[in-house]
């Protein structure tokens, strides 16, 4: 499954929360929620979401990023998708079919 990559910068910084697991359902679309609880003064810029595949290695999904928008690889053009405009704290995407 896609898992968020966050790179907090700074001597303090917030917590990321995701759900331990998600249920898809072969053919629906599935949310894959990620939340970043920023400290003061924090602020993501951006959000890089990885599939891990075997042993270990990880292939980039998506990059959302606050001035360039999105960026979603070539496999999953059209079935990705941010899942809500504004901050990045909410980085969650929709994973379609």
């Amino acid at each position: 499954a896609p898992v968020p990559a966050w790179v907090p910068t700074g001597c303090r910084s917030g917590v990321v929360e995701v759900e331990r697991s998600v249920t898809a359902v072969l053919g629906q679309d599935v949310v894959l929620p990620c939340r970043y609880r920023a400290q003061e003064q924090e602020q993501v810029v951006q959000v890089t979401w990885l599939k891990r595949g075997p042993a270990g290695r990880s292939a980039e999904v998506a990059v959302l990023n606050r001035q360039h928008g999105e960026h979603v690889q070539e496999p999953y053009a059209g079935r990705v998708l941010r899942r809500a405009d504004g901050a990045l704290e909410d980085g969650a995407i929709v994973l379609r079919n």
